[in-house]
């Protein structure tokens, strides 16, 4: 355990992209209903990525807007980490292709694959190589376009997803702000209930792969749920144990943005009242690695988050992977 914190944020931003398609919108396409999505998800709307754009544009978007929150230009950086599933290409990473259009040249940038888990698993890295001595300012993204790995056809996932990316801005601590635990597991024995099996090498891509529909969103909905429910919580659990901090001393739960009724019951177990909860899933849906700083970033800039408040964020995500990460803000 650490004695005082490595790491901080000094800066946060977020992109969405302009086009929105509602519940309304998606009764046209498949059999569901506006009422049906809300009682079971909480989702209202979700942003779609325009034709002609990528991951790396809105992910692009995002870390220029926490840089400018952190006063900082993007020759100043060390690292980008780019934490998303759905990359701009198989190779090269998405970071290197957000460091170019940032014109970041003096940083390493490289991608993390950790499904909804994404951001804190790059954001766990990121204190650490801070901490390290190595690096100084570390700008870590999570950004994803779900839409154009979402079968829209089933309507028991398109409702779920949408696009977005948010970015934060990770420098060395001045004191006891910043940082205060990490945590991170994974089970891979759990990653057949939420995957994409299409496009890899053991599914390469192919007029078969196509056919069979393998390079969309497969999820068992719920199985998913019960696992995200006790992984969140031993997520949470075990950050506020490693910063001997209890739960009433939170002051904002972030949790991963999936579903209303799992946000809910982990915040009913951790004894925390629903004022004390950030939800905004209702405007974006699941943006997997991009819902927990597209959060941080709302609650900063909406004063939901104030200066010297502590925030525990927590995910799960396909692997299953799942994170939690304290911060005094």
């Amino acid at each position: 355990m650490k004695h005082r914190p490595f790491s901080m944020i000094i800066g946060t931003g977020s992109a969405a992209p302009k086009k929105v398609l509602t519940n309304h919108d998606l009764e046209k396409m498949v059999d569901t209903s506006d009422q049906w999505i809300r009682e079971r998800t909480g989702i209202e709307r979700r942003h779609i990525l325009e034709e002609g754009k990528s991951n790396s544009d809105l992910a692009k978007l995002a870390g220029l807007r926490a840089l400018e929150d952190a006063g900082l230009t993007a020759d100043e950086l060390d690292c980008i980490i780019v934490a998303t599933i759905t990359p701009d290409l198989a190779f090269p990473s998405t970071a290197t292709i957000v460091q170019a259009k940032m014109k970041a040249f003096n940083a390493a940038a490289f991608d993390i694959s950790a499904a909804c888990s994404g951001f804190l698993y790059g954001l766990t890295l990121a204190d650490s190589m801070i901490a390290s001595g190595l690096y100084r300012r570390i700008l870590v993204i999570g950004s994803e376009v779900l839409s154009r790995m979402t079968d829209w056809e089933d309507r028991s996932t398109c409702v779920l997803f949408g696009d977005a990316a948010g970015a934060a801005v990770i420098s060395a601590s001045d004191g006891d702000r910043g940082v205060m635990s990490t945590y991170m597991k994974s089970d891979g024995r759990l990653g057949d209930l939420l995957h994409c099996p299409g496009g890899g090498t053991s599914f390469p891509a192919s007029h078969e792969t196509v056919d069979q529909r393998l390079h969309f969103v497969k999820m068992e909905g719920n199985k998913v749920f019960k696992h995200a429910v006790r992984t969140m919580v031993d997520a949470a659990v075990h950050g506020l144990r490693l910063a001997n901090i209890a739960s009433d001393q939170i002051d904002l739960l972030i949790n991963h943005q999936a579903n209303k009724r799992i946000i809910d019951a982990v915040a009913e177990r951790l004894n925390l009242p629903n004022e004390k909860v950030f939800i905004n899933l209702n405007e974006y849906g699941n943006t997997s690695a991009a819902t927990i700083p597209l959060a941080l970033d709302e609650a900063i800039r909406k004063g939901r988050l104030k200066t010297g408040e502590l925030c525990l964020m927590v995910a799960f995500g396909g692997g299953f992977t799942w994170a939690s990460a304290l911060v005094k803000i």
